[in-house]
């Protein structure tokens, strides 16, 4: 690996690559490339996760590396898709959250937001500093990848529980990351092994599932993440890699100031942008910020090895400011009242038959 830098430098920027680990510690070739200056942040999974000491140790690891510290995401919303689970609250899939909203709004927006609290809280006191949460696609009954993992079938619906939602995540210190724009539950393919198409027009995409992004670009939403999704009405390639839906569109006509991710580069959905190192190259033309590539990596050294400097002042403040806020003692997390009130309310909705946890 020609361009890896020597362990030990100590960059002064995040660089636009987010890359994962192997293990639950840190091996030297994780170290390497994680101090290489194209690096920014890292990818948990669950093989990264024996438990919550073990996982507080990594992310002290991994933040003591480099300054400024790199950033720490995982996925983690709840439902089929949480990372961590032993001695983590395993919480509801998001469809919850709407059933409950249709029954009783108050109560819904309520549940939501302490369930997101918990889901930040818990993560930030072993060290995380962002989840891509929430799921803000539609829940259109045709996307079997999205599915429970939708808030709401209705616009309206979906902006007023993800509000609830990053309100949740910002009181525990933690920066929320909205997805997948412009929206991924009009597509029944599964951008993780093909390229969906939706062939809607710019207006009714508009009409419908941009709704949810303006009210929480209007709450200064951090983050959002980018569709593996070709809108042929209004561009070629994937929203992920276009200039009309970043420029254009999200910073464009919604005003939208914040972080940019592109959906991981490793994914069939961008596999037609070329070799790692030419996708990496459209997504930043596009006008992403930050880039993950999980679970190869060849790809990773690829476009180590290749891409030159892209350093950006703007980027740099756009992500800076995604480092999570102070985080509470496990222990005392879990003695306080939020924590408490919020397990009682899991608890409550669940042996009611609300939803089930998996």
């Amino acid at each position: 690996v020609n361009c890896l830098v020597r362990a030990g430098v100590n960059p002064v920027s995040l660089g636009p690559l987010m890359i994962d680990i192997q293990d639950p510690v840190l091996g030297a070739e994780d170290r390497e490339l994680l101090t290489h200056p194209l690096v920014g942040g890292v990818i948990l999974f669950t093989r990264n996760y024996a438990d919550p000491e073990q996982l507080s140790a990594l992310t002290r690891d991994l933040h003591n590396l480099r300054s400024p510290p790199l950033l720490i995401a995982v996925d983690h919303e709840g439902g089929r898709v949480q990372r961590f689970r032993d001695q983590f609250t395993e919480l509801p899939p998001a469809r919850a959250y709407g059933t409950l909203y249709d029954q009783n709004p108050e109560q819904g927006l309520r549940f939501t937001e302490q369930m997101a609290w918990l889901l930040a809280s818990e993560l930030r006191t072993a060290g995380v500093d962002l989840s891509f949460a929430p799921v803000v696609d539609l829940d259109m009954n045709v996307s079997t990848v999205i599915g429970d993992r939708a808030l709401h079938r209705d616009p309206k619906a979906v902006g007023e529980l993800a509000r609830a939602w990053v309100l949740g995540m910002r009181r525990a210190g933690m920066a929320a990351c909205a997805k997948h724009f412009p929206g991924h539950g009009a597509v029944a393919g599964d951008s993780h092994h093909m390229l969906p198409v939706d062939t809607r027009s710019l207006t009714e995409i508009r009409n419908r599932d941009l709704k949810p992004y303006q009210r929480l670009i209007r709450m200064d939403i951090p983050a959002i993440m980018m569709a593996h999704v070709v809108y042929p009405n209004v561009d070629s390639v994937p929203a992920s890699l276009s200039r009309k839906w970043i420029g254009s569109e999200l910073r464009g006509a919604l005003e939208y100031g914040g972080a940019v991710f592109c959906d991981d580069l490793s994914m069939h959905g961008a596999a037609g942008a070329g070799s790692y190192t030419d996708r990496a190259h459209a997504a930043l033309s596009a006008g992403c910020d930050m880039l993950p590539v999980c679970n190869n990596r060849a790809g990773v050294i690829e476009i180590l090895d290749n891409m030159k400097d892209v350093s950006d002042p703007q980027r740099q403040w756009r992500l800076t400011r995604l480092h999570g806020g102070k985080g509470t003692p496990r222990e005392e997390l879990m003695a306080g009242a939020d924590w408490r009130d919020a397990r009682a309310a899991l608890e409550r909705y669940h042996g009611a038959g609300a939803f089930t946890l998996t």
